[in-house]
């Protein structure tokens, strides 16, 4: 169904519908940032869904970090309503990599690397790491890709 911004744009008016205040009230947050972003700058730009789904990440984050505040402040109903906000946004997000599939990917470009005979150790870390990052794409945390990268270079 299209775009990722025209889904959450559509399901809008699905939350209006079903009065959904918690879901309706995220989705228009984000589009709001979402609009933000496409708007600062010298000239307006469209983010693709690569570039929305990252925002989406940092938002949920962002949630995240909230509800852990209120939560260690003894803010239980504030740290809820932030949590159900995060869930909202996940639901747009892509399925997270096991720590398995990412190693099998890290695996799968390396001999891929070492068959065009390129000699690989921890200086060359970045020509693995970009095939990597373009494959896994905000599916698993990019510290810990790094990490295994690193020790398959090792």
């Amino acid at each position: 169904m299209g775009t990722l911004k025209q889904r959450l744009h559509a399901d809008v008016v699905v939350h209006m519908r079903d009065g959904n205040k918690t879901a309706l009230t995220t989705v228009r947050n984000v589009l709001g940032e979402i609009e933000t972003r496409e708007k600062s700058g010298r000239a307006p730009i469209e983010l693709d869904d690569t570039q929305v789904t990252a925002l989406l990440q940092k938002e949920a984050a962002k949630r995240h970090d909230t509800a852990r505040i209120y939560a260690e402040a003894g803010e239980t109903v504030r740290a809820e309503a932030e949590i159900a906000e995060a869930e909202v946004i996940e639901a747009y997000l892509p399925a997270m990599l096991t720590q398995a599939e990412v190693e099998a990917i890290v695996d799968e470009v390396v001999a891929a690397l070492k068959a065009e005979g390129q000699e690989l150790s921890g200086r060359q870390m970045g020509a693995v790491m970009k095939p990597v990052t373009a494959k896994v794409a905000g599916r698993f945390d990019g510290k810990a890709v790094s990490e295994i990268v690193r020790n398959r270079l090792a």
